[in-house]
């Protein structure tokens, strides 16, 4: 069983940065590759970014390659998610997400733990 809680989340203007986390208990966070998600308000939750194990993969969403990158600390039990540029179409409730699995992947099924959310509002 892994909990996760994220935080970090705000209120910032457009072309600021903001730097969300995401905690997780359990002693196998290590074997757990982790994932960002956002949800837009009536709209369908989709894939932000990946991180394996090791760190030694990672993957981004075209819409935010280049702003937003995603790290993890697995002596601290914490995923990052970087988010640099903000725009205001980047407005959602961001989600932290665990897959027990190798590798990296996006499609949401295949994540097995989810945060509850942190709200991030891009002001324009």
């Amino acid at each position: 069983q892994v909990q996760l809680v994220e935080s970090g989340g705000g209120l910032v203007q457009a072309g600021g940065s903001l730097r969300l986390s995401c905690a997780a208990s359990g002693r196998t966070f290590r074997t757990y590759t982790m994932g960002w998600f956002r949800q837009p308000p009536g709209k369908a939750r989709e894939f932000v970014a990946a991180i394996s194990w090791t760190s030694d993969m990672t993957y981004t969403a075209d819409s935010v390659k280049g702003r937003f990158t995603i790290s993890r600390d697995n002596a601290k039990n914490i995923v990052y998610l970087q988010m640099n540029s903000l725009k205001p179409e980047d407005t959602d409730v961001y989600y932290c997400a665990a897959a027990h699995m190798k590798g990296i992947t996006t499609p949401q099924p295949k994540y097995d733990y989810w945060g509850q959310g942190t709200q991030v509002s891009v002001s324009s």
